[in-house]
């Protein structure tokens, strides 16, 4: 009995045990699980202030990230503009750059329009220089000739005025020509009508004045500036030029005959051998007739005789002023073109200077 007892409390003890152990294995594993619950409690709160913190920094990060972003949007609007304002500007460069290259065209079409004009004035220096100094050989050929003319003019003048002398000493009143010394004789007087046979009357006439005309001609004082004796015979405008043209030489010949016949008597054989050397006769037929003042042909005046002389060089020098006053009109028309060039150059590079 007590065996059995012994055995009941043994197994008694033996599940006592075991329900203390199990007791145990209980409450350790409870601890166990509250150590763990709280370990994990622990964990998650720690992963949850981890995760709000992870959280915040992340909605920092995010914040600095979108200003960041706002600011580099607002970068990139600026950069934008820049780049705008940069094409803009680039454009105004090529533009400029181009209105540069046509300024630099536009330059070099000057500058070779310069060097033309500059290769223009030295040639026209040039021909001024040449000009100047083919004006000063006129000049001095101007001022040799006057001198001359001078004295040929003052020849002539003492001449025509020793005949007036001659005359006037003579009691004779015949007109003379004051600008080249020359003698009017009237036909009517002279001649008959269409007739080349010297009448009484004309003989007596020419008889007085040929001597006398002659004699100061022939004088030592213009003998040696004489060139020419001439006569010179004219009609009246009636009939042919032919017949006219014979009818003035025949009566411009027998004056002129006439006057070498008055050698011995009134003319010294030596005058008449001088004035052989320079006498001429021409007929001019109608060619120079005289004119009355309504402008009509005045027949009588044109039917006349004329006695005149020149002196040597007298010719040279009236074709010495006719070249004088073509050079003369050639130079003021010279000046006049040069003037007008320089004024169209002017323009010219006033035209250049304002494109």
């Amino acid at each position: 009995m007590r065996a059995k007892r012994k055995k009941t409390y043994e197994k008694h003890n033996v599940w006592r045990s075991y329900s203390d152990m199990m007791a145990g294995l209980l409450l350790l594993f409870v601890l166990v699980m509250c150590i763990s619950f709280m370990q994990a409690q622990k964990n998650y709160q720690d992963r949850l202030a981890e995760e709000s913190a992870h959280a915040e920094t992340t909605s920092l990060l995010q914040s600095q990230l979108d200003e960041q972003q706002a600011l580099l949007n607002e970068q990139e609007s600026e950069l934008d503009e820049q780049a705008a304002l940069l094409a803009s500007q680039q454009a105004d460069l090529d533009e400029q750059a181009a209105l540069v290259a046509s300024q630099q065209e536009s330059l070099d079409v000057q500058s070779t329009l310069l060097a033309q004009q500059e290769s223009e004035l030295d040639e026209q220096a040039a021909l001024v220089a040449s000009q100047q100094a083919s004006l000063e050989e006129q000049e001095a050929l101007m001022a040799e000739q006057q001198q001359k003319i001078e004295q040929i003019i003052g020849v002539k003048a003492d001449l025509i005025a020793a005949l007036k002398v001659e005359f006037d000493a003579q009691d004779l009143v015949v007109t003379i020509d004051e600008s080249d010394g020359s003698i009017v004789l009237d036909s009517s007087v002279l001649f008959g009508y269409n007739e080349t046979e010297l009448t009484e009357e004309g003989m007596a006439l020419l008889g007085e004045i040929l001597p006398i005309y002659c004699s100061v001609l022939m004088s030592d004082d213009y003998f040696d500036y004489l060139a020419e004796v001439r006569i010179d015979g004219y009609t009246d405008t009636t009939g042919t030029y032919s017949y006219n043209l014979q009818l003035s030489q025949s009566r411009a010949f027998a004056v002129a005959s006439y006057l070498l016949e008055l050698s011995g008597d009134t003319i010294s054989s030596s005058n008449v051998e001088k004035l052989e050397e320079k006498l001429s006769v021409n007929g001019h037929s109608w060619a120079d007739p005289v004119y009355s003042e309504d402008g009509t042909v005045d027949a009588e005046a044109s039917r006349r005789v004329e006695i005149k002389f020149s002196l040597k060089d007298e010719d040279m020098i009236n074709e010495l002023k006719e070249i004088l006053d073509e050079t003369s009109v050639t130079a003021d028309s010279d000046a006049a073109e040069s003037e007008a060039d320089a004024n169209a150059d002017s323009d010219a590079a006033d035209s250049d200077e304002s494109e």
